[in-house]
């Protein structure tokens, strides 16, 4: 995945593998009957819709979007009260190009939810979801009142975060002085947190370094961005981020290098990137058409195609992959 901001509908965890989303491991654990709270305890019955909505995710990785959705609808048939199978129906449906009957099936799942959790989950899906179409009013609507309720709740942390995931669909919707402020307001909240340590200080400081490199590079302010690049970068080399962070900073480099004209800047950073996160794909494809390198372009975007995760990376790179990839 890509910069440390949120996917999935819910946190950012900073995983190496962006397909690895909250849909697919719910589901497998349901499937394998492995949700025991006691040695003694009957195990739970397996989600009758768990195997259909594999088989829907398998599908939509091998181009077969229309098969996928339809799939996914027989797992709404199989059990009509399962969150998942609803989660699950969305998820295809945007990824096919469907993004109102998306927000339906998003609806439904927040009426069948079983927990708080589940209902913000399926709002944040519904976010998502209008990140797919470039709606950032809407994206605003769902997630700023997402982030106002867990700053009342002085969840600190979980609002920075859920602020962070805003700036990025916004960002990426091309709303560059909205993502700012969102960004700031997300790094603020996460800040009054009296529990953080050096190490997450550390962590959000380099978020928003990432962040607003990022933005410099939207506004094609090279030197601004270049700046914020070293400021990253020096927030690495305290070393006390968690693991895993260092690998986002090729991705910063190849984004900056990538909107400040630096083309082949950006594909040699980007090759050092995470290879399974769509936006690096994206990015990396729009280099090589910047370059005239077609053929390797059409690589790269079809390889943005092959992920079934419903998050803000892929929100930001499947629609255009969709338009550029020959059939």
């Amino acid at each position: 995945m890509s910069p440390p901001d949120v996917t999935c509908g819910i946190i950012e965890r900073m995983t190496r593998k962006t397909a690895v989303c909250a849909i697919a491991a719910a589901a497998i654990v349901v499937a394998l009957g492995v949700q025991r709270t006691g040695a003694h305890q009957t195990p739970a019955s397996p989600d009758p819709s768990a195997d259909l909505v594999r088989q829907a995710q398998q599908a939509m990785r091998d181009g077969k979007e229309q098969d996928a959705v339809a799939m996914a609808r027989k797992a709404v048939a199989a059990a009509p009260a399962s969150f998942q199978a609803h989660i699950a129906l969305g998820s295809m449906l945007d990824l096919a190009g469907d993004y109102p009957h998306a927000r339906e099936a998003f609806a439904k799942a927040g009426e069948v939810a079983g927990s708080a959790g589940d209902k913000i989950r399926a709002r944040r899906a519904t976010a998502i979801s209008y990140a797919f179409e470039r709606d950032c009013t809407n994206v605003a609507k769902i997630d700023g009142a997402v982030y106002e309720q867990y700053l009342q709740a002085k969840e600190f942390t979980t609002a920075g975060e859920v602020a962070n995931e805003l700036a990025r669909l916004c960002l990426d919707s091309a709303n560059v002085d909205f993502a700012e402020q969102w960004y700031r307001k997300g790094n603020e909240a996460a800040l009054k947190s009296p529990t953080l340590d050096d190490e997450a200080k550390d962590l959000w400081q380099f978020r928003l370094e990432h962040a607003l490199g990022r933005i410099a590079a939207r506004r094609s302010r090279k030197a601004e961005a270049d700046r914020h690049v070293a400021a990253a970068k020096a927030v690495i080399d305290r070393g006390r981020l968690p693991e895993g962070q260092a690998e986002f900073f090729p991705y910063l480099q190849g984004y900056v290098a990538l909107f400040t004209g630096d083309y082949s800047g950006a594909l040699s950073s980007l090759q050092h990137a995470n290879q399974d996160d769509p936006s690096v794909a994206s990015l990396t494809a729009q280099a090589c058409e910047k370059l005239g390198q077609m053929d390797k372009a059409q690589e790269y975007y079809r390889k943005v195609l092959q992920s079934t995760a419903h998050n803000p990376t892929t929100a930001a790179s499947r629609p255009l992959a969709r338009t550029k990839v020959k059939s």
